[in-house]
């Protein structure tokens, strides 16, 4: 039998369960789609390229799953992701003190990750994507996060209820911080593995190959590729999203593949983020 979604101070977690960071390339307009595709028995899900959570998130609210592995290279959300998970109290007291504003924010920014403990650590991380420019995580040469003030009108910094409810989805979550081939490498028939991994640009403009520090440029696309061949020849269910571009498609060409349209949330563009095609790709038919 699967775990029933689990309770937080007498509710489910599927009451208030969802993203509690806007992440470039969230999934919660493609989650409809993601979820039909699932399995409904899921002994553990993997998600090595975790983000925003948002599939996770629906996964568990529907208790669709026994365990979870989720992974991303990027340490300061794994850190926060793991913060949450063990002292979700600490990590709303440090939230309650932020105030919201263009000094208060650049003074948070310019603090060191690594000299905080991980509560502040992780509100850190919220505050910055609540509060910065257009939710965006981008770090330069250096690995310094280094998104303007974002102006919002009222950003909610700390939404309690939903950071609560996160704690309890993530109480049986195994977290990691590396490689989306070892994330998976114990993966079963029984499992459900989904990559989101950084998009194939479609345009020389865009941009979000740069992910944390480290590029994911055409040599990882291409390993990502394989790995979900070698996935699919051990009848692992995999499925994958990425964009809708010739790229992707002769990549995963062999695959059963489907597109489908998708209102993009995040761009540095605004007129740029309305609908746009993405492909789905998965380890079995359609």
């Amino acid at each position: 039998m699967l775990t029933a979604p689990l309770l937080v101070r007498g509710r489910r977690t599927g009451d208030g369960l969802g993203p509690f960071l806007k992440w470039a390339g969230g999934k919660r307009q493609l989650l409809p789609e993601l979820l039909k595709e699932a399995p409904q028995k899921i002994d553990t899900y993997y998600e090595p390229f975790v983000g925003g959570g948002a599939l996770f998130c629906a996964l568990a609210a529907g208790g669709r799953f026994r365990h979870a592995v989720l992974a991303d290279c990027n340490q300061d959300l794994i850190d926060c992701y793991q913060a949450i998970k063990s002292n979700v109290d600490g990590v709303i007291a440090a939230l309650r003190e932020q105030a919201v504003g263009p000094d208060e924010y650049y003074q948070m920014r310019a603090r060191v990750p690594t000299e905080l403990d991980p509560p502040m650590r992780a509100a850190r991380t919220i505050y910055l994507n609540k509060v910065g420019f257009n939710g965006l995580y981008r770090v330069n040469s250096r690995g310094l996060f280094n998104v303007p003030f974002g102006r919002h009108k009222n950003p909610r910094v700390c939404d309690e209820p939903r950071l609560r409810a996160a704690a309890a989805a993530l109480r049986r979550v195994k977290l990691v911080c590396g490689d989306f081939a070892d994330t998976v490498a114990s993966a079963t028939s029984k499992d459900f593995v989904y990559f989101d991994p950084p998009y194939v640009p479609v345009s020389d403009t865009s941009y979000f190959t740069a992910y944390a520090n480290s590029p994911f440029g055409p040599g990882q696309q291409l390993r990502l590729a394989g790995m979900l061949r070698v996935l699919a020849a051990r009848r692992v269910p995999t499925l994958l999203s990425n964009s809708d571009c010739p790229t992707t498609r002769e990549l995963y060409h062999e695959l059963a593949i489907r597109s489908v349209d998708v209102r993009r949330a995040i761009n540095s563009v605004a007129t740029r983020r309305g609908p746009v095609k993405e492909l789905l790709v998965k380890s079995f038919a359609f």
